[in-house]
Formats: structure tokens, C-alpha cells, sequence
């Protein structure tokens, strides 16, 4: 039930940054939860696999490339799902950085106080 929640939040948190964002465009609501869950699949297959191809460049660069990967993943799903565009790298990593920070307000908001 939990996981459901944060596809909602995370597909709010996609519309929300598509009128936030110019060169972000999300067609629907249904699009964006289409979105939630690609990002979310392509984060948990195909970053890892990044992250370790790339792990010299990101020692290198002090951990700064893992904004770069962020970038392919989300122009990644630009490109397998219809409804959803992003204008350019710059662009993604800008969505990107929006995204996990209005998803950690979000996700703050299903945290149950256990005192």
C-alpha cells in the first residue's frame, strides 16, 4: 500500500514540476504515473549498472556525475514514454534535482511517528 502512495506522490510531484519547469511537459495525470513508475524501474535496474560503470569519473568528480547519471535515467524515460518530454540535459538535471527534493517533502508526509 505504501509503494502505491509514493507512485501517487511521485506522479503529483511529475505534474507539479511539468507546470513548474518550461521545457517539461507531462499530456496527463495518467502519463505521470506512467512516469513515476518507469522512473522507478529504471532507477532500481539501470542506475546501478551506470553507477558502477562510472564509478572512476564519479570518484573523480567528487560524486557531481551522479547528477548526469540522474539526467539519462529521466531522458531515458523521455524517450520510451509518449506523453512525457524533457528539452535537453540541462533541463533533466534540473528536473531531476526538483524532483527528489519535492518527493522528500512528499514522502516526509507518509512517515508514521512511532514514539
Amino acid at each position: 500500500m505504501k509503494f502505491i502512495l509514493r507512485i501517487l506522490l511521485s506522479a503529483l510531484a511529475v505534474v507539479i514540476l511539468s507546470y513548474v519547469l518550461p521545457h517539461v511537459n507531462v499530456d496527463s495525470f495518467f502519463t505521470a504515473i506512467i512516469v513515476a513508475v518507469v522512473l522507478s524501474l529504471l532507477n532500481f535496474i539501470v542506475k546501478p549498472i551506470l553507477v558502477i560503470l562510472t564509478l572512476p569519473v564519479t570518484i573523480i568528480t567528487l560524486g557531481l556525475f551522479l547528477l548526469i547519471i540522474n539526467a539519462i535515467i529521466i531522458l531515458l524515460a523521455s524517450n520510451l514514454i509518449g506523453g512525457f518530454t524533457v528539452d535537453g540535459v540541462l533541463w533533466a538535471i534540473l528536473f531531476s534535482l526538483c524532483l527528489s527534493f519535492l518527493q522528500s517533502i512528499l514522502f516526509s508526509l507518509l512517515n508514521d511517528d512511532k514514539q
